[in-house]
């Protein structure tokens, strides 16, 4: 009975949902756009402060606005998102928030904006948030330079993640690929191209050997993909090259495959004589792997069934995500508990608003069984 009057008390939720989304869209966010990104700050707090009853401590690191609703310390559930987009300044004004019957549309509606909506549902819902920490950060879509520290600090102690990520096709993400980025500097010899090439050392040649060395690093069999990616070289026509740059995406289900490719990466030996290699980087984000989810998808599939959900789905996803580095402290964590919908990072990306109330009690129901309190 409880898991219906849960169900039905989200379902009331949805108009303010709708409107709370609106506002969030309506509000830009580029990752790359400090101003934007505290007047973000400014909304998303103002709203979680309705829900959570408390104001949150906003911290300024490296100039970013991230947003910290501290738990009691210890044993806490931490839900975790962000709250900045790939979308650049500029992009709401030719692709409004706009709602198609179910399907809400705009940058950055489905990565992230429709799960930190679910989110404050979820704990509106709640009977008390005794418990629960929460942490929204404002630079995930670039790496979490500024935010990682925080995010561990955070983490340590927690009994569970909950990351309101976008779904996968409305499937939870218990495992999501690490991350490693590279990039390998050459130092070669400029010489003129017509005159004397035999007096230079070609470093344009010298990353040619190279990518085919890197990209060799990659192993089909078990999902290890290393991607040479951006590639530079050189200064004029007709100069020996002296400089090149090649970067390097690597990615990876577990950690031990992770540290084989970086230790491999780190041995690399210049081909030509007198050329000279400079790797910098390293692993960004550890592997979320299965085994760190099974147990919180078992307890969300639970709750999904007493809510008269349809059976919930698991994926396993090659993108990486601040749950990466909850994983990687060895803290539970479940991702993808945020909106169902599509196309997240490409023009059209959508969310599915008939969904955010059943995802919502989900969520509420989840948060509960965790604390002991279902």
């Amino acid at each position: 009975m409880r898991h219906a009057l849960l169900l039905a008390a989200a379902a009331d939720e949805a108009p303010r949902m709708r409107a709370e989304l609106a506002a969030l869209v309506g509000q830009e966010s580029f990752s790359q756009d400090l101003p934007a990104l505290h007047a973000c700050a400014d909304l998303v707090a103002e709203l979680g402060a309705q829900a959570l009853k408390s104001t949150p401590r906003r911290l300024e690191l490296g100039g970013r606005p991230h947003l910290l609703w501290p738990g009691s310390g210890t044993g806490d559930v931490l839900l975790l998102g962000h709250f900045d987009t790939v979308w650049p300044t500029g992009t709401l004004a030719g692709w409004p928030f706009t709602v198609d019957g179910d399907l809400a549309s705009g940058p950055g509606v489905f990565d992230m904006k429709a799960g930190i909506v679910q989110m404050f549902a979820a704990l509106r819902l709640l009977p008390s948030v005794e418990g629960v920490a929460v942490l929204l950060t404002s630079d995930e879509e670039i790496g979490s330079p500024s935010s990682r520290e925080l995010i561990e600090d955070t983490a340590r102690g927690c009994r569970a993640v909950l990351v309101p990520e976008p779904s996968a096709a409305g499937a939870l993400k218990t495992a999501r690929k690490g991350i490693g980025a590279y990039r390998l500097h050459v130092r070669g010899r400029a010489a003129h191209a017509g005159l004397e090439p035999e007096e230079g050392i070609n470093a344009t040649v010298e990353v040619a050997h190279q990518v085919l060395r890197i990209a060799a690093l990659g192993d089909v069999r078990v999902g290890t993909s290393v991607t040479p990616t951006v590639l530079s070289g050189g200064s004029s026509m007709n100069t020996v090259p002296e400089q090149a740059l090649v970067q390097v995406d690597v990615r990876a289900w577990t950690a031990a495959e992770l540290e084989r490719v970086d230790a491999a990466l780190r041995t690399l030996q210049p081909v030509a004589a007198g050329a000279g290699l400079q790797l910098h980087g390293g692993v960004n984000r550890y592997a979320l792997e299965a085994s760190q989810s099974a147990d919180l998808f078992a307890a969300a599939a639970q709750e999904a069934r007493a809510l008269g959900l349809a059976p919930l789905r698991r994926a396993a996803v090659g993108g990486g995500s601040d749950g990466n580095v909850t994983a990687g402290l060895g803290v539970p964590t479940l991702d993808g508990l945020g909106a169902v919908g599509d196309h997240a990072h490409a023009p059209g990306e959508y969310a599915d608003v008939s969904a955010m109330p059943q995802r919502a009690a989900l969520m509420t129901a989840l948060i509960k069984r965790l604390r002991g309190t279902g």
